[in-house]
C-alpha cells in the first residue's frame, strides 16, 4: 500500500489505516506485542510509512488510548442525551450511561484492556491523554451534579472522617465542592465510577459469569447498590435486560 508522505498528522487517512491495523494485532497479541515493525507487516506497509505517522510505538498506543476514551465516553454521552430527552430521572440516566459503556467494552474487548488492564510494559501514558481520559467520569459528574441539584440524593449517613481526600482537579471536574450534608459527594463519586469500572473488569474478563446466571441483570443491580453509596435511586424494574 502506498502512503503519501504529504498527511503525516494523526487525523490523517494514513493514520486511519495505520490504527486499524494496529487495533487487529491489539485483538491477537495485546498492546505488549505491538511494533511498528508488527503494523507495518501487518498492514502491508513499509516501516518507513508507519513511522511517518507514529514515530515511536508510544506515539501509536497513545493514539490507539486517546481514540478508545473518547470512543467510550462518545457512546456514554449519546446514552446520556437519550435518557435525558425521554425525560428519565438521574438514576435512570446513570444506568443508561453505565449501561452503554459496558456494551462498548464487550463490542471493543482489546480497547477495554488498552485503557483499563494492566499497564503496558515501558509506556507511560502522557498529559495528553487526561482530557479524552476525563470524559467517562465527567459524565457520571454530571447526573450526579443534575441529581443534587434536583434534590434527587438522599443524604449520607455517614460522612468521610478527617480532612477532604480531593486533588484540585477532581473538585474542577465535579464544578466545586458541594455544602453539607452533601459535602463528600465526589469522594463518593469516585467511589461509584471506580466501582463501575472494576465491575466492567469483571465481566469484560469472565469473572462474574461462573457467579451469576444473568450478568447483564447483575450488572444493573450492581450499578443500583453501588449509588446508594451517593443517595441516588437507580429504577430496576421498569429498566430490566438480560444478557
Amino acid at each position: 500500500m502506498d502512503l503519501s508522505p504529504s498527511a503525516t498528522d494523526e487525523n490523517s487517512p494514513q493514520s486511519a489505516v495505520i490504527k486499524a491495523t494496529a487495533r487487529q494485532l491489539l485483538v491477537k497479541m495485546g498492546a505488549s506485542g505491538l511494533s511498528l515493525d508488527a503494523v507495518a507487516e501487518a498492514g502491508g506497509l513499509a516501516v518507513g510509512e508507519v513511522a511517518g505517522v507514529f514515530p515511536h510505538r508510544d506515539d501509536l498506543l497513545t493514539a490507539l488510548i486517546t481514540d478508545a476514551y473518547n470512543d467510550s465516553a462518545a457512546a456514554m454521552e449519546q446514552a446520556e442525551r437519550a435518557a435525558g430527552a425521554a425525560g428519565a430521572t438521574a438514576g435512570a440516566r446513570l444506568l443508561a450511561v453505565t449501561r452503554a459503556l459496558r456494551q462498548w467494552s464487550f463490542d471493543h474487548p482489546a480497547e477495554f484492556t488498552l485503557i483499563y488492564g494492566s499497564p503496558v510494559p515501558g509506556y507511560h501514558a502522557p498529559q495528553d491523554t487526561v482530557p479524552a481520559a476525563s470524559r467517562t467520569p465527567a459524565v457520571l459528574a454530571g447526573i450526579v451534579r443534575s441529581a443534587l441539584a434536583a434534590g434527587e440524593l438522599t443524604p449520607p449517613r455517614r460522612t468521610v472522617p478527617g480532612p477532604p481526600l480531593l486533588r484540585p482537579e477532581a473538585v474542577e471536574l465535579f464544578g466545586g465542592v458541594p455544602g453539607a450534608p452533601f459535602s463528600d459527594l465526589i469522594e463518593r463519586g469516585i467511589v461509584l465510577w471506580s466501582n463501575l469500572i472494576g465491575l466492567l473488569v469483571f465481566q469484560v474478563f469472565s469473572r462474574t459469569h461462573d457467579s451469576v446466571r444473568d450478568e447483564a441483570a447483575y450488572f444493573d443491580f450492581a450499578i443500583a447498590v453501588a449509588a446508594e453509596g451517593i443517595g441516588l435511586t437507580v429504577p430496576l424494574e421498569e429498566n430490566r435486560t438480560t444478557g
